[in-house]
């Protein structure tokens, strides 16, 4: 699972069923959730069961996959639980046996059948020829925009990194804030550890990342939860390029073309428009993330990729003229010289410290200089030289001794057996953190897969 399904997912896991429910109303909604959330042996268990009109035995189920393939088939099982998309059909009488939920398959079938009046998938609308977008025009729109959001989080460098004819709402400001994408003191605004790990991130799972946020404040903006995740599902099923009728949206989603235009997501000509047109930003929200980077619409650090190369001195020299691109990297560089297409600079104990007072750590700084390794530097094994990447970790250990990790312990077990078959599973799935076998204790940064283990071993009499 991409880092933007899996953002997407997490958010997705803490809705209530009766939020699935009307979600899953939507023929767009089930086709976009089937597609880019449900690993290849889910799809298989869905395409399985769409079509028959009886509850599968479990034990049929089970013959499916091959013996060593259990851990993945309850997984799979697992997901599809927890996204209310199977549940089990208890029978006195009878073995145990899943079926598909209610509307999800009936919507799911009308996805992939066609037919109906449900306008789940947008209502094409005509415009006159002097009235059209190019797709290459709707692209520069939404690099435009986007970039804008991005300048504006690295913008605590004081370079001016702002697209040019973009500004950015009152209420874009106060999303970023609120999901510690920034930190406002006074009248600076500075970026934050979760600010440096989102610019870090691909531009898909930053686009789910920032709508997620909007989902959060859905409530506190007075709109429907379920209305604009709908909406969001339906615009990653639409046609690039092409312009959708605004007449058979909700309120709520039309409020939302405001907002999703400052992200530049979707284009208006104008907020009185009648239609409006989804950019790449929007036709992508539902595909893979590797679609995004071989389009025409990419932001800056995915045109500038292999562009940094760093000495054994710690002098670094950047081979772009990308004012965003210049600006992250001052966030923890010192930067001395400019040319027309390269800056130099040196990262110093000074520049470090300063971006780990911001909340950015010395494993992100060598992340995002390894990622964006010179083809010349990448050749190299290990790509940058180990005495930086030392001196870089040294420099944030010099005033941060502790790290905290948010998860959950799993303790008071009964038997050694009792404890080690979860703690290895969860090493497996890769959420262990931390184990102690003399106390029979392990902690873990996800609980779900853990839980639904130990209670699956129970339920089979450990």
């Amino acid at each position: 699972m991409s880092a933007s399904s899996l953002r997407s997912f997490e958010y997705l896991e803490g809705l209530p069923g009766t939020t699935f429910n009307r979600l899953y109303k939507q023929p767009s909604t089930a086709l976009a959730i089937f597609r880019r959330m449900l690993p290849h042996l889910a799809k298989s268990f869905v395409m399985a069961l769409l079509y028959i009109s009886h509850p599968m035995p479990v034990t049929d189920l089970e013959a499916w996959v091959r013996p060593d393939g259990r851990r993945e088939r309850d997984n799979a099982v697992n997901l599809l639980e927890r996204l209310h998309i199977l549940a089990a059909a208890t029978n006195p009488g009878k073995p145990r046996a899943y079926a598909l939920t209610n509307p999800f398959a009936a919507s799911l079938r009308l996805a992939l059948t066609g037919g109906g009046n449900h306008h789940s998938f947008g209502v094409p609308y005509s415009t006159s020829e002097e009235d059209t977008m190019s797709i290459a025009d709707l692209d520069e729109f939404a690099r435009r925009q986007w970039e804008g959001v991005l300048g504006y989080m690295v913008g605590s460098t004081g370079m001016n990194v702002a697209s040019e004819g973009v500004t950015l709402s009152q209420g874009v400001k106060i999303l970023l804030a609120s999901g510690r994408l920034v930190e406002a003191r006074g009248k600076t605004v500075d970026i934050t550890k979760d600010g440096f790990a989102f610019i870090l991130q691909e531009v898909n799972a930053q686009v789910w990342t920032m709508l997620i946020l909007y989902l959060q404040n859905a409530e506190s903006l007075n709109m429907d939860e379920v209305d604009v995740l709908a909406f969001l599902f339906m615009l990653g099923s639409l046609e690039l390029g092409l312009p959708y009728s605004k007449a058979n949206l909700t309120q709520t989603q039309a409020n939302m073309l405001e907002d999703l235009g400052d992200f530049g997501i979707v284009y208006q000509a104008s907020p009185d428009s009648s239609y409006f047109y989804p950019t790449r930003l929007a036709t992508t929200l539902t595909s893979d993330a590797g679609g995004l980077r071989s389009s025409s619409f990419a932001s800056p650090a995915d045109n500038n990729r292999g562009f940094i190369v760093i000495e054994t001195n710690y002098r670094v020299y950047a081979y772009t003229s990308s004012n965003l691109q210049i600006a992250i990297l001052q966030l923890f560089a010192r930067l001395i010289t400019r040319y027309p297409n390269m800056v130099a600079g040196k990262v110093t104990r000074e520049s470090i410290r300063r971006a780990v007072s911001m909340g950015i750590t010395s494993d992100q700084i060598i992340s995002y200089l390894t990622t964006h390794a010179h083809p010349q530097m990448a050749k190299n094994q290990p790509v940058l030289p180990p005495t930086v990447v030392d001196q870089i970790r040294l420099w944030q250990l010099e005033g941060d001794r502790m790290k905290a990790t948010v998860g959950f312990l799993f303790k008071d077990f009964n038997s050694q057996a009792e404890f080690q078959a979860p703690c290895r599973y969860a090493e497996e799935i890769g959420v262990l953190v931390w184990k102690h076998e003399g106390q029979r204790k392990f902690f873990v940064t996800r609980h779900e897969q853990v839980a639904a283990y130990l209670r699956n071993k129970s339920g089979k009499g450990g």
